[in-house]
């Protein structure tokens, strides 16, 4: 493996690192790269050929390569970045004397990547290369077991990405297109808020109607906060907008999810906050933050305005449902 130039990579040898790796090992003539700073992940791949702490089940392709030496990155056109939001900048930070400047840099993670930045922005501050996201409603799960999957790559120049269709023909995923960046990256992040939101809703109620009158409701405030934050509307219906949203607000498997499950019913502690990987609770922050900037955020995003508060400060939770109904859209 030393001698080879790997030209797809994927830094990340989670879940979604793993399973996309799989898939583009089963179709390419290339062999895949997968980089991980995890020993025990990298010896299981490449011996044993299974990822035994996220896919212990399943056997991965021989065309998938895992390694933690950071110079088998220095030949790759393309890079899929699938480490978590709050380490990506740090971490290829500390990599980039082996990022070749040219290689497509195609963002997974969802999430904020430096403060009140966007990952791609803290991406094209730091780095040289061109970028693109791919962003849509993916459980890992359902990839490597070859589930047909829809993924929004979002770009600026349709001439960068021109490369990326073709290593999904005969995949089991499905493409579509935006150039606008900003919108898929941001609706990427406000799914997580909304699903908290759901999560509330369905442990206080156990009712369909309700659930799809806030479930509407939640829609139309993240067309709203996408509009402030310069998004398109016409982004929401990619799969990046109203698909990873109903699947990460509706879905038992999302995180964020559980964690509006876990407010609604009261269990909600530091502890609590602390254990889970609460992508929500961080948007929720920052958003209300950035709105409040120019706007009281309770008159134009109760949603957000609440979460904010069951966040900060001791909340009556069984205030949430009719604080959120009571607010009259224009």
């Amino acid at each position: 493996m030393e001698n080879q130039q790997f030209k797809i990579a994927i830094i990340g040898a989670g879940t979604i690192g793993t399973a996309l790796g799989n898939i583009l090992a089963e179709t390419e003539k290339t062999p895949i790269l997968l980089h991980s700073i995890e020993k025990e992940v990298v010896i299981d791949i490449n011996h044993l050929r299974i990822n035994s702490k996220y896919f212990p089940t399943l056997r991965l392709n021989q065309g998938l390569h895992a390694t933690t030496e950071n110079h088998m990155l220095e030949h790759a056109g393309i890079i899929f970045l699938a480490i978590p939001s709050v380490v990506m900048i740090d971490h290829l930070k500390s990599i980039r004397p082996h990022l070749p400047p040219g290689a497509l840099f195609v963002n997974l993670a969802k999430g904020f990547g430096c403060g009140h930045q966007t990952i791609l922005e803290c991406l094209k501050d730091e780095f040289p290369n061109p970028v693109c996201t791919m962003k849509g409603p993916s459980f890992a799960r359902e990839i490597i077991n070859r589930q047909p999957t829809g993924f929004t790559l979002g770009f600026e120049k349709k001439e960068q990405i021109a490369m990326i269709p073709d290593l999904f023909v005969h995949t089991n995923i499905h493409l579509d297109f935006s150039d606008d960046l900003r919108g898929v990256e941001i609706l990427s992040i406000l799914k997580n808020i909304y699903a908290v939101v759901l999560g509330i809703v369905d442990a206080q109620f156990n009712s369909p109607n309700l659930r799809f009158l806030v479930l509407t409701k939640a829609f139309r405030e993240m067309r709203r906060v996408l509009r402030h934050f310069g998004g398109r509307e016409d982004t929401l219906f990619n799969y990046c907008g109203y698909g990873d949203f109903a699947l990460t607000a509706l879905n038992d498997l999302s995180r964020n999810r559980t964690l509006g499950l876990l407010i609604g019913k009261g269990f909600f502690t530091e502890h609590v906050s602390h254990e889970l990987v609460l992508e929500g609770k961080t948007a929720v922050n920052v958003f209300y933050e950035e709105i409040s900037k120019t706007m009281c955020v309770e008159d134009h995003f109760p949603m957000i305005a609440e979460l904010y508060r069951i966040f900060s400060a001791k909340y009556d939770i069984s205030l949430f449902v009719e604080t959120i109904l009571s607010f009259k859209e224009e």
